[in-house]
């Protein structure tokens, strides 16, 4: 993923950060903790973040970490955004959704935990080609409709529908995912208000989207069939 230890041996001179008298299990468990989490294993890597795979200290239950990278850990932009995406995915629970437990900052890594789910994403999918996924579209287009639709209804629009932002298992199974620009419905004067950056991917956006201008459900579902048709067309 998007402090050096040297404590003091009995009466010798200050340890350096290997040397054989630190304690072996306090310099693993300082490198591959995070909080409670022990770190398994890194899962991907993208422009601001990591996801790892890891395991709960007492419980021993799996979950996938999204920690900003090392890089950018103190950046409060990217702070804010991984916020937002909490803040946003907290009101989210539906099957079709993925899971987001908790924020958290800890050894001075801001994380989320989420539900542990496939590690593939659409996009990864269909560069396998269309005929990996023919067998189960009709599945697959109803389940990240449902995501999608779900979402909706709690008046959030996504604004980054693309294959990128749907997992799915082996098996079929789709989760929406990355609530980063997410924002709620605007009402009211809110409507009146254009954004002040376009935000998306430009494959992807609504013409109103582009030209930031009001943004609604529409907006996503035009991103929607932009993906509909990647995946039929590969």
């Amino acid at each position: 993923m998007r402090g050096q230890i040297g404590p003091v041996c009995g009466a010798r001179p200050a340890c350096s950060r290997f040397d054989p008298c630190q304690p072996k299990d306090n310099m693993t468990k300082s490198r591959d903790f995070i909080g409670p989490y022990r770190l398994a294993r890194l899962i991907r890597v993208g422009s601001t973040a990591e996801v790892w795979e890891a395991i709960e200290e007492h419980d021993q239950g799996r979950v996938a970490l999204k920690m900003l990278k090392q890089s950018l850990s103190t950046n409060k932009s990217e702070i804010a955004l991984l916020k937002h995406e909490f803040n946003v995915a907290k009101d989210l629970k539906n099957p079709r959704v993925i899971n987001v437990m908790e924020y958290r900052e800890d050894s001075g890594r801001p994380c989320l935990v989420m539900e542990l789910f496939s590690e593939m994403n659409m996009k990864q999918a269909l560069r396998r080609g269309p005929d990996s996924l023919a067998f189960m579209l009709d599945r697959i287009v109803e389940q990240a409709a449902e995501g999608l639709y779900y979402m909706h209804t709690k008046n959030w629009i996504h604004l980054d529908v693309k294959p990128d932002n749907f997992l799915v298992s082996r098996d079929g199974v789709v989760k929406l995912i990355d609530f980063t620009i997410a924002e709620k419905k605007k009402g009211g004067l809110g409507q009146l208000f254009k954004s002040k950056v376009a935000k998306g991917t430009r494959s992807y956006m609504a013409p109103e989207q582009i030209r930031k201008k009001k943004c609604d459900e529409r907006t996503d579902v035009y991103a929607f069939g932009c993906v509909l048709y990647e995946l039929c067309t590969g």
